[in-house]
């Protein structure tokens, strides 16, 4: 159990964000599609009368846990977010293997929540079962395309939220939610029972109010022991502040905070240093040739759009339709140059501990200025723009909250090479320690 000397019991914990979802004047109901009341209250039960007597499943034993909407549940349908395929009626026949290493563990699943529509965009908007505000402002979008996670983790709906990342859909809500959100390296964790957004790109993630919660969530989805989360130094840090298009177009929030949080590294003795890297230049130009996403995402729903594309999300719809007219001999090309980029960046990252770059160049928008289609895919694709460099590349990466000194929040992201998920805990750990958010 995290923090098990201090938290009061699961079932009190449970009750307190039972009443929390429930709030008329919350946003519980946009943010928690299914309520697991009567299963959440028998584990939180079972979790305590194991404490009693002095057994611990591990570090998730009694946490309140959220799973986003795209993960099986046996007998439910899964929604992904979309009234379509709640119609369609499939029901799971089994628990995703990841909901299965979470109930082993001893988690309190309280809720699936709500997400963009078959998590293909980065805004949060859901046009069918609502937009869940954002926790700063309730005018303002969530992020996406984990919204409901990051709503339920910053309003305390609960401790831990899983999520799916594929583009930054974790670490973009985390970000302008002001929460913790992770990245793993994609093989890691396993995809079977979540529903597909790509199959090359998906990864199972987190978001939490800490470091701690989110490697502890981590390991228990990846089958591994829990890990031993000691602080790495920050005197002697190397990381690379990536430059170019990163750096691009950032709000007045983040133009300043970002600097802010860079000074107080480069005080702590991390050792900083400005990285241009072409190869994400390599990266945006392979994509003008064809989109992977697009190409996965159409090939997954051409035949559900053909029949009922009136039922989805008309932004999500067009993004989707963008995939007819992508080549096989484009997509299989682009596949086989994304296999290079991949080793080169893994090479050009042994110089570095972690490159490190703002989550989203933005704050999150207002709900009112993304109304239009054309200025909604212009604020999507800048808030998709930094963080799908580590889903191109392998790579794992995690966003940070900055302090936010009365105002909205940002994130930090640090990002590492594959299968450095440890290293990169323990070094977000020191950061999160010295950021003190």
């Amino acid at each position: 159990m995290l923090n098990n000397k201090t938290r009061s019991s699961a079932r009190d914990r449970l009750e307190q964000a039972l009443v929390l979802i429930a709030d008329p004047k919350g946003e519980g109901a946009r943010t928690c599609l299914t309520v697991y009341e009567q299963a959440a209250r028998a584990a939180a039960d079972a979790s305590d009368a194991r404490a009693r007597d002095g057994i611990s499943l591990g570090p998730l034993d009694g946490t309140i846990v959220t799973i986003k909407d795209l993960f099986d549940v046996a007998g439910e349908v899964t929604r992904a977010g979309s009234k379509v395929l709640a119609d369609e009626g499939k029901k799971a026949t089994a628990d995703a293997p990841v909901v299965q290493r979470l109930r082993a563990a001893g988690s309190v699943i309280v809720a699936k929540t709500n997400m963009s529509e078959f998590a293909f965009t980065g805004i949060g908007i859901n046009p069918h079962y609502g937009t869940p505000g954002n926790p700063a402002d309730r005018a303002r979008a969530p992020g996406g395309s984990s919204s409901g996670a990051a709503v339920a983790t910053a309003d305390s709906m609960c401790e831990v939220a899983i999520g799916s990342d594929t583009g930054g859909s974790c670490r973009i809500p985390a970000a302008i939610c002001g929460v913790v959100g992770f990245k793993p390296s994609k093989q890691r964790i396993p995809t079977e029972g979540a529903f597909p957004l790509s199959w090359s790109l998906d990864s199972i993630g987190s978001l939490a109010k800490s470091v701690a919660a989110c490697a502890a969530a981590d390991a228990v989805m990846a089958g591994e022991a829990p890990l031993a989360l000691e602080r790495a130094p920050l005197a002697g840090l190397r990381l690379g502040v990536v430059q170019g298009p990163a750096l691009e177009n950032l709000d007045d929030t983040v133009g300043k905070r970002f600097p802010e949080a860079l000074d107080r590294l480069e005080k702590a003795g991390v050792r900083l240093s400005n990285e241009r890297l072409p190869l994400i230049d390599d990266m945006m130009r392979t994509l003008q040739r064809a989109s992977i996403l697009v190409a996965e995402v159409y090939s997954i729903h051409r035949d559900r759009l053909a029949e009922r594309g009136d039922g989805v999300d008309q932004v999500v719809r067009a993004r989707i339709e963008k995939g007819r007219d992508i080549l096989a001999a484009d997509y299989i090309e682009v596949m086989r140059m994304r296999a290079a980029l991949i080793r080169a960046m893994d090479a050009r990252m042994a110089d570095f501990d972690a490159l490190v770059m703002p989550a989203t160049p933005t704050v999150a928008p207002r709900i009112d200025e993304v109304a239009d289609p054309k200025e909604f895919m212009r604020r999507n694709a800048l808030l998709l723009r930094n963080t799908t460099i580590a889903n191109f590349f392998d790579l794992t990466a995690i966003t940070l909250p900055l302090p936010r000194a009365g105002g909205l929040p940002t994130g930090l992201m640090l990002v590492a090479r594959n299968g450095h998920d440890h290293a990169l805990f323990r070094m977000a750990a020191a950061v999160e320690n010295l950021l003190g958010v």
